[in-house]
């Protein structure tokens, strides 16, 4: 039985265009509805951008000491990129800014291409994220035009593999497993650079967050179909 102030760690897909934030406040407004309070704690693991889909965690009551904690578990994801095309925010948000040739990327180059990025890696973050700069987020500065330099951060790829290369119309599937701070549109943007051409990503998907796999997580709708019965039991 859950029991949300003493603390829960709720495992969900989000959907397609929604924020991990419109996520936590749909979660938080109706536990604090069904348990006829005003306050409950509820927090998320890890960021999940609205274009992408997959595994987030959440937190509530008393669980969500543990949010610093369970950020740092490995996280799986499942990207397709564009190749030849670059965007200002790295996916399908912006329209594409500038196009590069394809000609030369051919399987055998991704192939050998794809497990240089394995292993510790500097990344700059995308300017269209949530990056601290003067206590600031990065994509306040975006929005409005502004240039802003992003310092690079170590990360660490643990695993990268090709799932799928269509050449006819230069797109890529890969399978990143990666530590906490990693950028997936990044990573795009730079096997772009690395293939001497540009990409973008198409679709991302969350897989996995340390052992909780998206196979195993529940949606918004089956979390409040669950809580109306939650609520009957406690009557």
């Amino acid at each position: 039985m859950w029991d949300f102030e003493q603390g829960e760690i709720l495992a969900f897909d989000k959907p397609l265009h929604w924020t991990s934030f419109d996520l936590v406040a749909k979660v938080r407004y109706n536990l604090c509805r069904k348990l006829g309070t005003k306050k409950l704690k509820v927090g998320h693991t890890g960021t999940l951008d609205p274009l992408a889909t997959g595994v987030v965690i959440i937190c509530t009551g008393k669980k969500t000491k543990l949010i610093d904690q369970l950020q740092y578990d490995t996280k799986e994801y499942v990207a397709t990129l564009q190749l030849g095309a670059t965007t200002p925010s790295f996916d399908l948000e912006k329209e594409i800014d500038a196009t590069y040739p394809t000609a030369h990327i051919t399987r055998p180059l991704v192939e050998q291409t794809i497990p240089q990025f394995v292993g510790e890696q500097w990344q700059v973050p995308p300017i269209f994220s949530a990056v601290q700069i003067n206590g600031k987020r990065a994509y306040e500065f975006a929005r409005k035009g502004q240039e802003v330099e992003l310092k690079p951060k170590l990360l660490v790829i643990d695993e990268i593999e090709i799932l799928a290369f269509d050449e006819t119309n230069m797109q890529l599937t890969i399978r990143v497993v990666c530590s906490k701070g990693t950028y997936i549109r990044a990573l795009a943007r730079d096997i772009g650079q690395r293939l001497n051409s540009g990409a973008h990503l198409i679709a991302l998907r969350r897989t996995r967050i340390g052992d909780t796999r998206v196979e195993d997580c529940m949606t918004i709708e089956r979390f409040l179909e669950e809580l109306t019965k939650y609520e009957y039991v406690q009557e």
